[in-house]
């Protein structure tokens, strides 16, 4: 069993930052990559970031050069740092745990274990 908690969501002015967490309990060492993404209000869930544990990501490119995400391997926690956010970054952002081929990493069926999210919302 997995236990992933998000937290850091809130509300910024477009073109403000927000640093999101996710700390993750239990049998965490067998899933290998972690990931985050977002669903707005009517849309599907899509991938922001995804990360393993040789420090490997990669990213959606609605986010390149905005958005970077990290890992603690000591304190068994995942970070997304958001820069210069948009209104279209609105969403609910959820983190996600799973074993998976690297051709994966940005799909949301490949993960096994997700947080029950933190809302993002970014005004003009």
């Amino acid at each position: 069993q997995v236990q992933l908690v998000e937290s850091g969501g809130g509300s910024v002015l477009a073109g403000g930052s927000l640093r999101l967490s996710c700390a993750a309990s239990g049998a965490i060492s067998g899933y290998h990559y972690k990931g985050w993404f977002r669903q707005a209000p009517g849309k599907e869930r899509e991938a922001v970031a995804a990360i393993n544990t040789d420090g490997w990501a990669t990213y959606a490119d609605s986010v390149k050069g905005r958005f970077t995400i990290s890992q603690d391997d000591a304190k068994n926690t995942l970070y997304l740092q958001m820069n210069s956010l948009k209104p279209e970054d609105t969403a609910m952002y959820y983190c996600a745990a799973g074993a998976l081929a690297s051709t994966q990493a940005l799909r949301a069926s490949g993960y096994k274990w997700w947080g029950q999210g933190t809302q993002v919302t970014a005004s003009s």
